[in-house]
């Protein structure tokens, strides 16, 4: 008898094995063209971006090491474009999480026109940006709508793309076009966590800030993860509508590290441009793995 379990047992494992086998080479017949694709456009010249990086020239190429590198960080171009990314990031990623939880919060209640609501803010989502800056442009420019609007209550007009009231623009539009998508995200997440536990924390006498910061919030965890990852990445992104609003040269105060290698592009300044790549790349990563090293721990600490 405890032979025969012993083959069936070894038959079974077998069997999986095969079945394994069999899911694994679907599964890498259905990654393969995304792998590939990955690679050849992404991978492959990142790699190459990040050796150019460490010569002095892309013909006749010599290695010179951190040469690029601390070129690069001596330049005030670079520390401005830098500076203002961060600056940039540091306060629209808390503001767009608040804004969208808020009113994801808003739209998860039987409130009125909620399905109106709910189209309103994905529209940005499908309209090309490219049409919608003609209407910021006609909005803020210095004979603009808001200006008119201004100049009717009595308000001096602003010249809002020349001064520092542009990074308040920009941060309006990056708002207006990634809201949206977050409230989309946080709304799957609220709809996820049972009624009943909102009801048992009223009946035990939970007042609503207690709810939201014992339930919600501990719930919402991984969403929260995720929009955080997404909007820190849209926040380096912006540089297309600061692009089609501004320029090549904008106000300083929304100069981006996007304008920065984009001109270095367009003067044929390989190696800046790589090295400004690779460091942005950097950044970037170290800024996922200290949200992962966050996430995990506060798993821990939940559990």
């Amino acid at each position: 008898m405890k032979k025969l379990g012993f083959r069936r047992g070894f038959i079974i494992k077998k069997q999986i094995k095969k079945w394994i086998r069999k899911d694994a080479s679907a599964a890498l017949m259905f990654l393969a063209p995304s792998v590939i694709g990955f690679a050849l456009f992404y991978l492959i010249p990142f790699a190459i971006g990040l050796f150019y990086s460490f010569m002095d020239s892309t013909v006749d190429s010599q290695f010179v090491g951190l040469a690029n590198y601390r070129e690069l960080l001596a330049s005030h171009s670079f520390r401005k474009a830098s500076s203002n990314t961060l600056y940039f990031s540091v306060v629209s990623v808390p503001l767009i999480l608040a804004l969208s939880l808020g009113l994801a919060m808003l739209l998860n209640t039987n409130i009125y026109l909620r399905k109106w609501l709910r189209t309103a803010y994905v529209l940005p989502l499908v309209v090309p940006v490219a049409s919608i800056i003609l209407i910021w442009q006609i909005l803020f420019d210095w004979n603009g709508s808001l200006n008119a609007w201004l100049s009717g209550f009595g308000i001096a007009r602003v010249d809002w793309m020349k001064t520092d009231a542009a990074r308040h623009v920009i941060l309006v539009v990056y708002l207006w076009k990634n809201i949206g998508y977050n409230v989309i995200l946080f709304l799957a997440g609220l709809q996820q966590i049972p009624k009943d536990y909102y009801e048992t924390a009223q009946i035990e006498g939970a007042g609503r800030l207690r709810q939201f910061r014992s339930i919600t919030l501990v719930y919402l965890t991984s969403t929260m993860f995720f929009v955080v990852i997404m909007s820190i990445i849209n926040s380096f992104k912006v540089f297309r509508e600061t692009y089609l609003i501004a320029g090549d040269y904008p106000h300083d105060s929304i100069y981006m590290m996007q304008h920065y290698m984009n001109n270095m592009f367009t003067s044929l300044d390989i190696q800046k441009l790589t090295a400004a790549a690779t460091l942005m790349v950097g950044c970037i990563l170290l800024i996922v793995m200290g949200l992962f090293a966050l996430e995990r721990r506060y798993r821990h600490f939940m559990e």
